[in-house]
């Protein structure tokens, strides 16, 4: 008997989305064209490309923080566009996402119990207080932070500290798909290194699901199990990262490459 295949849990076809050129505030217009991607589950999918290529604004679309003009986006096999406030209220517990600027992420105003804990009394509400507060100090353990830091402030934490601590608030709800919008660039190199090998671990531990938006050639080659190349809001080139990595076949693709030498 024949097996069904499994929808891939991020399906994107054929999206575009156009931005105007606004005064003083864009310098051009920009827009994302004929997109197609796929996440299948437990892989880690790449974007990358340069700056303006349009990798953050499809994360946003992603996440549903931005809408897009045409195409369609399913997640597990459902259309996002025919969700109703339940249905994005579960997506955004599912769909979770790190941001570049781990100084900029995080409530400068809040304490760390309260920037993890958020999404706990949001979307796991069954939880007592005793239950929520195991859940914070297994989160901060799980990202390599000692419990004490659940009552310090943002201020408090160095870069890659900060950056962590964006992580455990990302996994606090159980995601299924991590999506990691350039997490290492604001990060100095040797806490980079840091950051990747506890992104290795969690994809592992936690069979996540990972789309990772970055410009770094060599972090795509640790990481990812497919590679998609975006330039100028088209997707230029895709393929199994070893083989997108060793041998493109676009120009593009190998500039980009030459560069990271």
């Amino acid at each position: 008997m024949e097996v069904a295949r499994q929808a891939p849990l991020i399906e994107i076809s054929a999206l575009s989305k156009s931005f105007a050129r606004r005064a003083l505030l864009r310098r051009r217009s920009f827009s994302l064209h004929d997109i197609d991607i796929t996440a299948n589950r437990g892989e880690v999918v790449g974007l990358l490309g340069e700056s303006g290529s349009g990798k953050s604004t499809l994360a946003n679309i992603m996440t549903l923080l931005t809408a897009f003009d045409s195409g369609t986006y399913q997640f597990k096999g459902q259309d996002v566009t025919g969700f109703d406030r339940a249905a994005r209220f579960a997506f955004k517990s599912q769909v979770q996402i790190v941001f570049q600027d781990p100084y900029g992420s995080l409530n400068p105003r809040a304490d760390v119990r309260e920037i993890v804990g958020e999404g706990l009394l949001l979307h796991q509400r069954d939880l007592t207080p005793p239950e929520r507060e195991a859940r914070l100090r297994a989160l901060l353990d799980d990202v390599g932070l000692p419990a004490a830091a659940l009552d310090r402030y943002p201020r408090a934490f160095s870069g890659g500290q900060r950056q962590r601590i964006a992580i455990a608030r990302a996994l606090a709800v159980g995601p299924e798909v991590l999506i990691c919008d350039e997490p290492l660039s604001s990060l100095d190199v040797s806490i980079q290194a840091q950051i990747l090998e506890l992104f290795a671990r969690l994809i592992r531990e936690h069979n996540l699901t990972m789309v990772l938006i970055t410009h770094d050639i060599h972090v795509a080659r640790l990481l990812c199990d497919r590679v998609y190349v975006m330039h100028d809001g088209r997707i230029v080139e895709q393929g199994p990262a070893a083989s997108i990595l060793t041998d493109p076949q676009q120009d593009y693709t190998r500039r980009l490459l030459a560069a990271a030498y």
